[in-house]
């Protein structure tokens, strides 16, 4: 089947962990995913080594962590995470490290922002800002197999 990528824009909770993990309860309540309805919790889904491991859900379920390094991923450690977009690809593509939602669905709708995801079984995120203070978080990668 092939990687298939994928793009998120939810309300920002505090930390990047706890807001990948409200969006991960999110999208598996959903059924926009491989694997839908198959299992009866996401810690079930995560589980299932085989099915992570040769499949994915093709979507942000295949990713449980938010990594705060902006290091462009590299191995077999940084597989399954989400890190931020370092600042100064946040400048190039926004032209401000405050980028607000408006800016961030232009960006994710062309094909230069998504290819800031360079590993496959990972992505980037980026914090998304209203009147000055974060407020929402973007997030995009490529995973499934």
């Amino acid at each position: 089947m092939g990687a298939s990528g994928w793009d998120y824009l939810t309300v920002y909770r505090g930390t990047p962990q706890r807001t990948l993990s409200a969006l991960h309860a999110e999208v598996f309540a959903g059924t926009g995913w491989i694997g839908a309805g198959e299992y009866e919790s996401l810690e079930e889904l995560w589980e299932d080594e085989e099915f992570m491991g040769e499949e994915g859900t093709h979507s942000i379920l295949d990713i449980p962590r938010a990594v705060l390094v902006t290091e462009a991923p590299s191995g077999y450690d940084d597989l399954g995470t989400v890190r931020p977009l370092p600042h100064a690809r946040l400048m190039h593509h926004f032209g401000t490290d405050r980028p607000t939602v408006a800016q961030y669905r232009r960006a994710v709708e062309g094909e230069e922002l998504p290819a800031e995801a360079n590993l496959r079984w990972s992505g980037r995120f980026v914090l998304l800002y209203t009147d000055g203070e974060a407020s929402h978080f973007g997030v995009f990668g490529f995973s499934g197999d």
